[in-house]
Order: structure tokens, then sequence, then C-alpha cells
């Protein structure tokens, strides 16, 4: 009769038995692939149990994305409902200003400036001339561009057009080192001229005599009298005013409310008077319009 308790099998001789198996599928699946569709069988029987164990992490993620979108988009209407609220405010003023600005031109005798043409366009490309401030736009002279022509963006004045081809044309900015461009003081309309200093958060006030009646804080604006920039349009804030006797001028700095480091969306601007013709694609004849252009934009002034 049998013991009830007979000994098997040692731990040893288990566990190497264990470890020959184990070898043995190893080696098979790695030079045969022998254990694939075990693999893929096993797969296909975990994978309920595996969405089963996630899914209530996933719905509740799905509820917080929804009601946090919610949220978001309830605020940002609420946010953006008093933004156009308060537009709505600005242009019923600026209609008023307006209509006021033409009653007064008339009884002046002056002409009443009409609304001028207007046309987005996108930055393309950046010069790879770091001595050189340009941008290169995707509208060309079959959009109606010309050299010459004045582009701003959301904040101020951005430049102008340099060289104009039928699809392109390359902008030159105002923080340029050969531009200049005519201001004056909101304050006081005392007129001023600011040039490029190749920095592109800083102008250079040219020719100030040190009892100028200019402070820092100052809004300048475009003063139309270049003929180039339309009048009325923001252009840079007077941030530092040296007026060290030692020198001629004062030295007055001005920082541009343009974001020219990252200009990306701008704007065509055709004023009203404007009697300049799209220019139309010339191969050699390109670059010579961009120096000429750049030539009387730095004899402005």
């Amino acid at each position: 009769m049998k013991s009830l308790f007979e000994r098997g099998p040692s731990l040893r001789t288990r566990f190497l038995i264990a470890l020959s198996c184990a070898s043995l599928l190893l080696f098979l699946d790695h030079r045969l692939n022998a254990m694939q569709p075990v693999r893929s069988f096993l797969t296909s029987v975990v994978a309920p149990i595996q969405y089963l164990a996630v899914l209530p992490q996933q719905v509740s993620d799905r509820v917080d994305y929804i009601l946090t979108t919610r949220t978001a988009l309830r605020i940002d209407n609420e946010r953006l409902s008093n933004q156009l609220l308060e537009l709505q405010m600005a242009v019923q003023r600026l209609n008023f200003i307006e209509s006021e600005n033409d009653r007064l031109r008339q009884l002046l005798g002056s002409d009443v400036r009409g609304t001028s043409r207007r046309m987005v366009t996108e930055v393309v490309a950046v010069a790879s001339d770091p001595f050189s401030h340009q941008v290169v736009i995707n509208k060309g002279s079959s959009d109606g561009a010309y050299v010459g022509q004045p582009v701003l963006d959301n904040l101020g004045i951005v430049g102008q057009l340099v060289s104009v081809g039928r699809t392109t044309a390359r902008v030159l900015l105002i923080s340029d080192q050969s531009h200049a461009i005519s201001l004056r003081v909101q304050r006081n309309d005392i007129r001023v001229l600011a040039q490029g200093t190749g920095n592109l958060q800083k102008l250079a006030l040219m020719y100030i005599p040190h009892s100028t009646d200019i402070a820092v804080g100052d809004v300048l604006l475009s003063s139309g009298l270049d003929q180039v920039f339309p009048e009325g349009y923001p252009v840079a804030e007077v941030v530092d005013i040296d007026r060290n006797e030692q020198f001629q001028y004062a030295r007055v700095s001005v920082r541009p409310y343009a974001q020219l480091d990252r200009v990306r969306s701008l704007l065509l601007l055709w004023p009203g008077d404007v009697d300049e013709q799209p220019v139309f694609d010339q191969p050699d004849g390109e670059n010579s319009q961009g120096e000429q252009a750049t030539k009387e934009v730095t004899d402005v002034g």
C-alpha cells in the first residue's frame, strides 16, 4: 500500500525541468516563431479584460474633458461677447468722430478723406541677411501691390514694399537702418523724423533740439508728410531721452508698436490719393526696384 504523502521529484529537479522547458520555448519562439499563434490567441483572450479594466478611467477622462471644454467655451463666449460689445461701442464712437471730422473739414474747405482699400497678407519668408530687416509676403503685382506701399499689422506701421514680383513682395521694416519715417507727437503735434537702428525693438529720432517739448511716454503717429504712409497711424512710443549738452542734438529712443520680431499676418494699405500703378513682374528689374525704393526711403525727411 502506497503512502498518501509519497514524495515526488525534488525542488531542484522541478527547477531544472522548468528551466529546460522555458529554454526550449524561447528557442522555438526565437528561431521558429512557433509561439506567435499562441501569443496572438492569448492577446485576443486578454484584450476584453484590458478594455474593461481601463474603461472607467476612459469614461472619467472623457467626462472631465467634456465638462472642461464646456466651461472653457462658456468663459470664452462671455469674454468674446464683452469684447464685441466694447468694439460695437467703439465703432459707434468712431463713426461719430469721423462724421464730425468730415463736417469740420467741409467747414474748413478741406477734402473729405475716403475709406482706404486694405488687403490681408501673410509673411512667407524672412531675409537671411542679418544686417537687412526685410520679410517676404505672399501678395504681389497680381494683387495690385506696388513699390512704396505701406504695410501695417494690428498694432501699427510695419514698413513699406521695396520690391514687387508677380505673386510675392519684399517688405522693408521700419527698424532697418536705411529706413526713415516722418512722425508727429500726438500730444502737441511736433514733427519728428524716426530712423531705423538695426534693432527690431528700437528706433531713433533724428535732429531733436534739446529744448524740444517731448517726453517719455509720448505716442508718435505717422504725419503723412513723407507721402508714403497715411496720416494718423500709430508707429512708436518714446522710451528714453538723453539731453546731454555735450551732443548737438538730444538722443531720443522710441519703441515701435508693431511686433517686428514676430510679424506674421500683415495688412497692405492703399491710400486714397495714391497715384502709383501696380508694378508688373520684370525678371531683371526687381532688384533695381528694391534698391531705388531703399534709396528713396533713405532720403525721406
